[in-house]
């Protein structure tokens, strides 16, 4: 599908099955959601821009690839997103992060907004959403509604999974916004889980019901 990437890799593919299993602990969970998290980072930033700065090595001086522009900025979705993005701060550590609190309306599944913090500059950033799951896509989709109101214009979107009913509706709201991710699932259930899926990524992260 056009503007939509799936991460093939082993180590991805390997995590992705530890973490679905329902008897993954809480601890495990939360490990493996960073450790995906920093595999993910590598391709979904594979193709920031380099320019040559001139540094010395211990023998001699040299022009060297360094990352150009301004820093990156990643907009984990609370709660499951936060740990997501923990493994890509490792990576990036001088990345600016945005935090967007959103939560799935249990009846109508309408994604509510209570919090909202980012940088002031988000038109000069590379903005990278971060959303363990894609299954309505309501969140996502207020997640970039919102960046976009704040003047973010390049924006991509990370999860783990999607459905095809999620995919679907993030490409036709916001189609210049691509998504990376580990699977595409069969689709949402009555209560609009993914499946197969993985849960609810935020309670088993962090423990709650």
């Amino acid at each position: 599908m056009e503007g939509v990437t799936i991460v093939s890799h082993p180590l991805v593919q390997h995590k992705l099955t530890l973490l679905r299993r329902k008897d993954t602990s809480t601890k495990s969970f939360r490990e493996l959601l960073k450790e995906i998290g920093m595999l993910l980072c590598y391709e979904v930033t594979r193709d920031l821009p380099l320019a040559d700065v001139e540094i010395e090595t211990p023998l001699a001086k040299m022009k060297s690839p360094a990352i150009s522009g301004k820093k990156l900025v990643f907009a984990p979705v609370l709660r499951a997103g936060v740990t997501f993005a923990d493994g890509m701060l490792d990576l990036v550590p001088t990345a600016r992060v945005a935090h967007i609190g959103l939560y799935r309306e249990p009846e109508t599944f309408v994604a509510v907004e209570y919090f909202f913090k980012a940088p002031s500059d988000l038109h000069e950033r590379l903005v990278i959403v971060i959303s363990p799951v894609l299954a309505t896509a309501n969140l996502s989709v207020a997640a970039v509604d919102r960046l976009k109101e704040r003047g973010a214009n390049d924006i991509r979107v990370v999860s783990l999974i999607a459905s095809p009913e999620g995919v679907e509706r993030m490409r036709g709201i916001h189609p210049d916004v691509p998504i990376w991710l580990a699977a595409i699932d069969e689709g949402l259930d009555e209560n609009a889980y993914i499946l197969p899926g993985l849960g609810d990524a935020g309670d088993r992260a962090y423990g709650t019901r």
